[in-house]
C-alpha cells in the first residue's frame, strides 16, 4: 500500500520526486552526449573533438575538484568552539 506524502515534507524531498528527478537529468546529459553525432564538433587541440569529450571532461574535473576540497578540508577547517568567547 502507497503512503500519502506527509503535509509538512517539501516536494524536492520525496523520494518519488529526486527519483523523477535523476532519471530527467541523466536523459538531458545522454540527449546532449548523443547531439554530438549529428552537430560535427571540430575540436582545437585534436583530443577535445572526440566523441563524448565535453562530457568527459567536466565529470573528471567535477570529481577533482571534489578530491581537491575533501583534501583541503583538514587544513581549513576550525574548532567547534572557534567562534566562543
Amino acid at each position: 500500500m502507497k503512503q500519502a506524502p506527509k503535509s509538512d515534507e517539501h516536494w524536492l524531498a520525496r523520494p518519488r520526486t529526486i527519483r523523477q528527478l535523476w532519471i530527467v537529468f541523466i536523459a538531458i546529459l545522454v540527449l546532449t552526449v548523443l547531439a554530438q553525432v549529428f552537430i560535427k564538433v571540430k575540436g582545437y587541440f585534436g583530443v577535445d573533438g572526440w566523441f563524448g569529450f565535453g562530457a568527459a571532461f567536466g565529470f573528471l574535473c567535477c570529481a577533482a575538484m571534489v578530491v581537491l576540497a575533501k583534501a583541503l578540508g583538514p587544513f581549513l577547517k576550525r574548532d567547534d568552539r572557534y567562534y566562543d568567547d
